[in-house]
């Protein structure tokens, strides 16, 4: 058996990103071997069934029946994907000030002037004049 080297490796969430992509340009649930067609074929279906699996446990896709299988759909978009996992990472903090801390350290000047724009307006309850303490994009109340 022949191991790959490091070097010919994907970088990893690569192929996670790449279905997650092709469920977000559907605008519907997919079943894995429309999954597979949305990627031209460049995976096996069961590679595509192993990652949407993966996807469902780490809750970033719903299932639902569809014939013998599922058809799977994106829970988030691409933002909502990353606030969930940036509150994932933070929740495993000890620590959260220190976390946060320096997460707001190696924030860029307009970064950081964008969050404080941001909590202000969650602060307000009204952020763009929105209903209700949602913040922009997120779907979520703060």
């Amino acid at each position: 058996m022949s191991e790959t080297s490091p070097s010919a490796r994907r970088p990893a969430g690569e192929l996670e990103a790449s279905v997650l992509a092709a469920l977000w340009a559907a605008g519907g649930p997919l079943t894995p071997a429309e999954v597979q067609g949305e990627l031209d074929g460049r995976l096996a279906r069961t590679t595509v069934t192993t990652i949407l699996s993966r996807l469902h446990d780490k809750g970033a896709v719903s299932r639902s029946r569809a014939g013998r299988g599922f058809a799977y759909s994106p829970i988030h978009d691409s933002a909502g994907l990353t606030a969930r996992r940036m509150r994932s990472e933070l929740d495993k903090q000890d620590d959260r000030t220190t976390a946060l801390a320096r997460f707001v350290s190696e924030l860029t000047i307009e970064d950081e002037q964008l969050l404080r724009t941001l909590l202000d307006e969650a602060e307000a309850g009204t952020p763009d004049g929105a209903a209700g303490g949602r913040l922009p994009g997120s779907g979520t109340a703060p």
